[in-house]
């Protein structure tokens, strides 16, 4: 069931941000004088399509990776000399480049305009407050303490732990000083915390850069309540139900909900005497915690149950929400950094500062966007924003094949007079290719060592 949530997310998610790249590229071709042939979200043999007025066909097709729109173009068959004005290739220059442009300019409006809905809409997150420190660690030799809020990092306002996460992300590879602006629960004084970095997390898989600096989130104490069961569990069979507190576990008292996890993880197949409290009656059932294999082999236990998720403190929540005016500089200013970052860590992967392992494909898309529309409307709107970013600044690199090759020779061709040759062309075109099919497989092999 999990995978094919995952499957119909990616399509949508790929549905949503090609259509709005492809439609960039129509939009501007009419308003060009260029006739459109096909406008087709996906790739092969179309699933159904429809003709507009204007003769265009507009299909669905059967692999939903990507898509395309077919312009009237002399190097792609024969044009009636009636319609030689509407060909593509027949464009000024300028022209030209404005239809290329078109569709990455699409996606960077398209996040600007899902981020400015989500500020429109608000949401609430977890103020990033520290819970413990490791000793001896980044944070702890900068003076970092437990119960301190991280309200800044490098000057970037940081209001839940993804934004710290992110700004910290944004520094992998460097070398310098990481500038954290802190202030204690209760006390709007702020002060500043500097950590010194080398390299920092230089080539590393799939990096977490807050443990990276020795500091882990505050959490509320979970007590071991029972929040749900899932049907065909050792914990429905042995008749437990929401709402139970765990007590103790062969006769032992159990210490908050993650000392029960670790029981329960500890003995797969085994029977356990356990010990709740339901309704103020002590109930006493045996459990047997089925046996799961993660990683590397290794079995655990597990019994289908969820916990009741505990309150967080008043002052650890936050609403964020903006007016109309102020939630569309909010998410210019958003894009902007999404962009940035997107175009500093291509950088420093071509360094080798960042692993090409961080790589993901369509995967890896698929598991984050099924997880992103369960989290909500503002979650996945997020999640489209940022790989609408993505797909905007990958499409505007220089390489042929790309949008971002196609400019590259029309702006040679604005300056020299006359277009490259097409043997100059077809070489470019090789090689672009190739390196998009090298990437793509990265990618893809990423996404199967992940699973």
């Amino acid at each position: 069931m999990e995978v094919l949530q995952s499957v119909l997310s990616l399509i949508i998610t790929l549905g949503i941000l090609v259509t709005i790249h492809e439609y960039g590229h129509y939009w501007v071709a009419r308003r060009c004088g260029v006739k459109v042939l096909r406008f087709s979200v996906g790739f092969g043999k179309p699933i159904f399509s429809w003709y507009d007025k204007n003769g265009t066909e507009f299909a669905v097709a059967s692999i939903p990776l990507g898509g395309y729109v077919k312009m009237l173009d002399e190097r792609e068959g024969e044009v009636p000399p009636e319609e030689l004005h509407l060909a593509f290739n027949r464009q000024a220059v300028s022209k030209r480049i404005a239809i290329v442009a078109a569709g990455p300019i699409a996606n960077f409006l398209f996040a600007i305009f899902a981020y400015w809905l989500m500020f429109i809409l608000g949401f609430t997150v977890v103020a990033p407050v520290i819970g413990s420190v490791d000793d001896d660690s980044l944070a702890a030799n900068a003076g970092i303490l437990p119960k301190q809020e991280i309200v800044a990092i490098d000057g970037n306002v940081t209001n839940s732990w993804q934004s710290v996460n992110m700004n910290l992300l944004n520094r992998l590879g460097d070398t310098g000083e990481v500038a954290l602006t802190l202030k204690d629960l209760g006390d709007d004084t702020p002060s500043t915390a500097k950590i010194n970095i080398n390299e920092w997390l230089a080539g590393q898989d799939m990096p977490n850069p807050i443990e990276a600096i020795g500091v882990h989130p505050f959490r509320p104490l979970i007590p071991p309540v029972i929040g749900s069961v899932s049907e065909g569990g050792s914990a429905a069979a042995a008749g437990i139900l929401p709402g139970d507190r765990i007590v103790a576990v062969n006769g032992k008292t159990v210490d908050g909900w993650m000392g029960f996890v670790e029981v329960v993880r500890a003995s797969a197949n085994a029977t356990l005497m356990v010990e709740l409290v339901r309704d103020d009656t002590i109930v006493d059932v045996s459990l047997t915690p089925q046996k799961k294999v993660v990683a590397e082999g290794q079995e655990i236990g597990f019994i289908g149950a969820g916990v009741q998720q505990p309150k967080w403190p008043d002052d650890m929540i936050r609403e964020v929400h903006y007016g109309p005016v102020d939630a569309f500089g909010a998410a210019v200013g958003k894009t902007w950094d999404d962009t940035v970052m997107t175009l500093s860590s291509i950088k420093k992967m071509i360094e080798g500062l960042i692993s090409v392992k961080n790589l993901s494909g369509p995967i890896t898309i698929a598991r984050i966007a099924n997880t992103t529309i369960q989290s909500g409307l503002e979650t996945f709107l997020s999640f489209l924003a940022l790989l609408s970013v993505s797909l905007g600044v990958l499409n505007l690199l220089p390489i042929p094949v790309l949008d971002g090759g196609h400019l590259l020779y029309y702006f040679v061709e604005l300056v020299r007079g006359k277009p490259l040759s097409e043997n100059t062309q077809l070489m470019g075109l090789k090689i672009g290719i190739t390196l998009v099919v090298m990437l793509m497989f990265v990618a893809f092999y990423n996404d199967l060592l992940r699973l």
